[in-house]
């Protein structure tokens, strides 16, 4: 072999390495904009769906979308939906579903109805239903983690349950509530400020800190590894059981909370309370971004689907279709939005 065909063992690179030296690699999510694309690709992809469902009703019809009074009434009833969607965003990671929620948040804000009507402060019945979601939340959880129960039936099982507990009990007869809007609580977290409800104020508050409890909370973490591997978790030694419960425990708080702000939105409570949220928040899960296999999620996702969800039905009506178009264009988005989560399931799975 002739002297310069031999290998250089020396510097087996040749002029590579002099081209790149000084040049440390880094991986693409590490750079920037690049980093937060690939992190966020599924709140992005919702966001953007959002945005086209958007532009297509405002130039549908401006004069109903360029006003405050649409964004209003929508941002009123938002609340609602997000304190239920967002808990929900930690069952599916966890690998498992809760169909109970709608029961739960009419028993919590029956218990809160009580205790206002008995003449007690609003608060304390805020407290009292939020405990009563904590418990159902406990007993749903304990059902399906140590009764060995499909989460699937367990919990559309305890919503019929609770449901007709509620049904038999109260007779199909509601509460009104009209003290609710002279006192403390109700200016404090469903009154006004600017013209813009306040309760949404709340909602996103509730949002940022479950996004934190989600991505940068031990629990969060938990949360995701027992929904990707149970075994593998177990081995790590968390408590597998422990964090299933503990997520269902959470849907309980988030279903009460949004209870107590339907009462105070309607100053009634009605023993269907909760009954439409079933499948708008479902999709609003789905349509976010948290895919059904568990292990990864997306909290901001989950909000905005929320929003897309929320704004549909007001947007087809606005946009001069009747009302017989909604169901069309729900299933419509959400598929969509599935279709294209499905693209990006590949990359960031």
């Amino acid at each position: 072999m002739s002297k310069a065909m031999e290998p250089d063992l020396q510097n087996p690179f040749g002029d590579v390495r002099a081209a790149v030296e000084g040049k440390e690699w880094r991986h693409p999510a590490s750079h920037g904009l690049r980093g937060f694309v690939l992190d966020n690709r599924a709140s992005l992809g919702t966001l953007a769906v959002f945005i086209v469902m958007m532009a297509v009703f405002m130039i549908a019809n401006p004069t109903v979308f360029t006003t405050w009074y649409l964004y209003s009434s929508v941002l009123t009833t938002l609340p609602v939906a997000l304190f239920v969607v967002v808990p929900l965003v930690f069952v599916v990671t966890c690998g498992e579903i809760d169909l109970s929620f709608p029961a739960t948040m009419g028993f919590a804000s029956w218990v809160f109805a009580l205790v206002v009507q008995a003449g007690y402060d609003p608060f304390l019945g805020i407290a009292a239903a939020v405990l009563t979601g904590i418990l159902l939340g406990f007993l749903v959880g304990s059902l399906v983690v140590y009764g060995g129960l499909s989460s699937l039936i367990a919990t559309l099982g305890m919503n019929f349950l609770l449901r007709g507990l509620i049904q038999i009990i109260n007779e199909g007869k509601s509460m009104a509530l009209t003290g609710l809007a002279n006192s403390p609580a109700y200016k404090i977290f469903s009154s006004q400020v600017y013209g813009v409800p306040v309760q949404i104020f709340w909602a996103i508050a509730f949002v940022v800190l479950s996004a934190m409890l989600y991505n940068r909370h031990r629990f969060g973490a938990q949360v995701k590894v027992v929904g990707d591997n149970p075994d593998s978790a177990s081995q790590m030694g968390i408590d597998v059981k422990r964090v299933r419960v503990k997520v269902f425990v959470f849907v309980g708080i988030g279903a009460a909370i949004a209870g107590c702000f339907s009462v105070m939105i309607n100053f009634t409570w009605w023993p269907t309370a909760g009954d439409g949220y079933l499948l708008p928040v479902l999709a609003s899960v789905f349509v976010g971004g948290t895919p059904t296999w568990g292990g990864i999620g997306t909290v901001a996702g989950g909000a905005i689907g929320a929003v897309t969800v929320s704004f549909i039905q007001t947007g087809v009506v606005a946009a001069g279709l009747s009302g017989f178009y909604v169901q069309f264009f729900n299933g419509l988005i959400i598929i969509l939005s599935l279709l294209g989560h499905k693209w990006n399931q590949a990359r960031y799975r």
